[in-house]
């Protein structure tokens, strides 16, 4: 894989990871689908702005018109309408480990269901992805984990597993800031329209809550899907899904370090583990690629 490739993984992983701790922040001052549906009109915008200024067209092609409404519902609405509104009761560490899982779903669903092989030590990787959430999920129960919020990012993590399956190859045919704009305009549709009908708009202002806003906005909620698309694109989706396994580590030092969320035990074991079945699965999805 070229360096460029590598470079652009690590940038998205980073990016994609901080968004929960970020995340985090805005929620414990601000409604969360308000909120999460103003990023999204900002973001989306932006983007928009920005490719008609590129001279990118409004003439999308079939697959991408499909993705920009499957991700936009499924990815903005449900998953992060979903994770905002969990962060609220579970701490962001716990919100990375849950999304980190997509790629073993995708790999699960995928072998289970759409025939693709994934050999010996790929299947070892989807069990011991299981084993990993089971360890962390076990040790966070003891701790007095909600499970209210715990099952919405499950939930969530489960729509976003569906989206990625739904639109596989819809990357091609460029426009791809446009394309990611409107993403963003289905999202702040319905997820502001929501927020707006059942929340009471109540925030307490600070400057910690306009900088992780604005940071949430630009960085995870804009750059991060602009550089997963030219990535893809790039290199393929199961190339670059291989650097999701670096989402969990990434997620829990974050938020270890900017919100002093603690650092346990068997959650580095668990994050570990499931991070190594991220990259095997991966691996032996690869292997198997033309």
């Amino acid at each position: 894989m070229e360096i460029r490739a590598v470079l652009m993984g690590l940038a998205f992983a980073l990016m994609w990871s901080s968004a929960f701790t970020s995340a985090r922040i805005i929620v414990s001052a601000a409604p969360p689908l308000t909120a999460l549906g103003l990023r999204f009109l900002i973001s989306g915008l932006i983007g928009i702005a920005i490719a008609l200024m590129l001279g990118q067209s409004w003439r999308l092609t079939r697959p991408q018109w499909r993705a920009t409404i499957v991700f936009g519902i499924c990815q903005n609405a449900l998953y992060l309408g979903f994770n905002f509104v969990a962060m609220q009761t579970i701490e962001a560490s716990l919100a990375a480990i849950i999304a980190s899982t997509m790629p073993l779903l995708v790999g699960f669903f995928s072998w289970s269901f759409l025939g693709e092989r994934l050999g010996r030590i790929g299947i070892a990787g989807l069990f011991g992805g299981l084993i990993g959430v089971t360890i962390i999920m076990g040790a966070r129960l003891q701790g007095g984990m909600d499970l209210y919020g715990a099952t919405l990012c499950i939930i969530g993590v489960f729509a976003l597993a569906f989206a990625t399956l739904a639109v596989r190859g819809a990357a091609s045919g460029g426009n791809f800031l446009m394309v990611v704009g409107l993403q963003m305009m289905v999202g702040a549709v319905l997820v502001g329209s929501f927020g707006l009908a059942t929340e009471p708009l109540i925030i307490e202002w600070s400057g910690l809550l306009v900088v992780a806003f604005l940071y949430t906005t630009l960085i995870p909620g804009l750059a991060a899907t602009l550089v997963w698309f030219l990535l893809v694109e790039r290199i393929g989706a199961t190339r670059a899904a291989t650097f999701h396994f670096l989402n969990p580590f990434f997620g829990v030092a974050i938020a270890a370090l900017l919100l002093n969320e603690a650092l346990r035990l068997w959650d580095l074991v668990g994050v570990l583990v499931i991070m190594g079945g991220i990259l095997a699965v991966q691996l032996s999805r690869q292997r198997r690629l033309p």
